[in-house]
């Protein structure tokens, strides 16, 4: 036998069936982690979207959870400047079956000092609903860490520049 005639050989048919099974689990794992990274992103029922103007955004991006009383109802969609404000407007999605008062409220929270931020919201107590394209008007934009704590030192620097004799 030579050399080259080993490559040539025909392969058992188990070894075919083996190889043919082992890529078809890999795909179904691949199907399912997209699935699982989609969350519901293709079904038509996701609820309807509204609007949130911020004076600032910083933290919130794409992909940004909403959460309500700390649990996660959605996703920003969108982020884009509002050129006759100069605001931020946040666009997201809330499931049909949350009913949200008209002056409910939208506040940027952090997680943590370290942690990223997501966006809170508080029902309020209007007995008119939030429709379909409206905007949350009460906001509080993102709190910068860096300038709570310019603040205080500030502070801690004229408490002490009014106690010395």
């Amino acid at each position: 036998m030579t050399r080259g005639s080993l490559n040539n050989m025909p392969q058992p048919a188990h070894e075919g069936r083996a190889e043919l099974v082992a890529g078809g689990l890999v795909l179904a794992v691949a199907a399912g982690f997209l699935a699982w990274a989609a969350q519901g992103q293709w079904s038509g029922a996701a609820g309807y979207q509204v609007t949130a103007s911020f004076p600032d955004v910083d933290g919130v991006t794409v992909g940004t959870e909403i959460r309500l009383a700390g649990v996660k109802i959605g996703r920003v969609s969108d982020i884009r400047l509002n050129p006759q404000t100069y605001l931020a407007d946040a666009v997201f999605q809330i499931p049909n079956d949350i009913v949200l008062p008209a002056d409910s409220a939208a506040l940027i929270q952090s997680d943590g000092l370290l942690g990223g931020s997501y966006i809170q919201l508080q029902p309020g107590g209007s007995m008119d609903n939030l429709e379909p394209g409206d905007e949350i008007e009460d906001v509080q934009g993102a709190v910068s860490l860096l300038q709570l704590m310019m603040k205080f030192v500030d502070s801690q620097s004229a408490d002490e520049a009014g106690t010395a004799p």
